[in-house]
């Protein structure tokens, strides 16, 4: 296993991790013209 030859500063560490964000999941338009969000079973219609 490698070996850090110098310790990696809290700055640098905390700016590596700044982009581990995550993103809530937006509502799309189904075809019947209703919003649901993705992935997930329209109850009118009942298409995925």
């Amino acid at each position: 296993m490698a070996v850090h030859k110098r310790r990696v500063s809290k700055t640098r560490a905390a700016k590596r991790r700044t982009h581990y964000k995550v993103t809530l999941a937006k509502p799309v338009k189904d075809t019947d013209g209703s919003w649901k969000m993705p992935h997930y079973v329209n109850k009118s219609t009942g298409e995925y």
